[in-house]
């Protein structure tokens, strides 16, 4: 089996310079390190993991802590980070949490401590000051997606603007009876994004001049179930019948679709129906949307976290980079699920 003394010889260059050319840690010219990566490619070398973390200090491996996996929006973020990822030569180790809170407890006092991970992102979870402190005090940087972390890097998109501009799309149709499937207390889980949309809904209607009604909100859990039993309570009595309906996610917004379809009621002629996302299925069903981009949020996370772990190799904590909150852009897709108020 060849060895990183034969990927030397041939590619003639040092056995430092082939370490710091297949690893990625230190400075090697772009020519050089083609000229390192192909002669290892001619030999069949492959790279010892074990060899180059005892070397390094390091696992070349970054954990990834979901709040479950239900969900396409958590997939799709670790899809994207995980491209990233590969690419630089980053394994990643998934951390689901969707089991009770000692599983929890385990994940981040025994697995994420332990040098099993070099770094990690946090999907959608609200991280306690201690479960931070304790990853940052051994030198694993950390970034989290989906909201605001004291002391961390985070990515995010802003959910008072998203649905302040879906509520807006509606209003420059005309519409002015315009109900809102959100949630309730029992369903704003991590960063309170259920209640940013929320409130991102009501900022559009005053500003347009157009009264709040509690009325025509309804809460849901976020699921298309939970859509459709709400829409089939804002559309069931036809003298009070919103003529929109702003969703705070596709998946309930694709339920109050199917809801509108089982009351007799066409979409858009009768209510237009959008969402916050652009779930794979929105465009199969014709939904308008606020696209988030997901797996661009995960690559996005991935690059952050490579370039703090980078940060933190080359300067220990004195090279750990100020924590920056990143906002991810968002856009209005409008398909046929929404029309012109008559």
């Amino acid at each position: 089996m060849p060895g990183i003394d034969d990927v030397a010889r041939l590619a003639g260059v040092s056995t430092a310079t082939v370490s710091r050319a297949l690893s990625g840690n230190g400075p090697v010219s772009q020519t050089t390190r083609a000229r390192v990566v192909q002669a290892a490619s001619d030999l069949g070398y492959v790279v010892s993991s074990n060899a180059s973390s005892l070397a390094s200090g390091r696992t070349r491996n970054i954990g990834a802590v979901v709040p479950h996996l239900s969900r396409w929006f958590f997939t799709s973020v670790i899809e994207g980070a995980e491209r990233v990822l590969l690419r630089r030569g980053y394994d990643l180790t998934l951390y689901n949490l969707s089991g009770d809170g000692d599983e929890r407890q385990r994940v981040f006092e025994h697995h994420l401590l332990r040098n099993r991970v070099d770094a990690v992102f946090a999907v959608s979870l609200e991280l306690a000051e201690q479960e931070v402190s304790r990853l940052l005090a051994l030198g694993k940087p950390l970034v989290g997606v989906g909201g605001p972390l004291p002391g961390v890097s985070t990515l995010r998109i802003d959910d008072v603007a998203v649905a302040h501009l879906a509520t807006d799309h509606l209003i420059s149709l005309g519409h002015r009876h315009i109900a809102h499937i959100g949630a309730s207390h029992e369903f704003d889980l991590d960063f309170h994004i259920p209640t940013s949309r929320r409130l991102g809904y009501e900022q559009a209607l005053t500003e347009a001049g157009i009264p709040v009604d509690e009325r025509l909100h309804r809460a849901a859990d976020f699921t298309l179930p939970g859509g459709y039993e709400a829409a089939k309570q804002l559309l069931g009595t036809p003298h009070e019948r919103p003529t929109a309906i702003f969703a705070a996610s596709d998946e309930m917004a694709i339920g109050a679709i199917l809801a509108a379809r089982d009351l007799g009621l066409s979409v858009p002629r009768d209510v237009s129906v959008i969402g916050i996302d652009d779930h794979p299925l929105a465009e199969f069903f014709g939904l308008s949307t606020v696209a988030q981009h997901p797996v661009a949020q995960g690559e996005r996370a991935a690059e952050i976290l490579l370039a703090a772990l980078d940060a933190s190799r080359r300067g220990g904590a004195a090279g750990r980079p100020d924590p920056v909150s990143h906002v991810a852009p968002a856009d209005l897709i409008v398909r046929s699920s929404t029309a012109v108020h008559p």
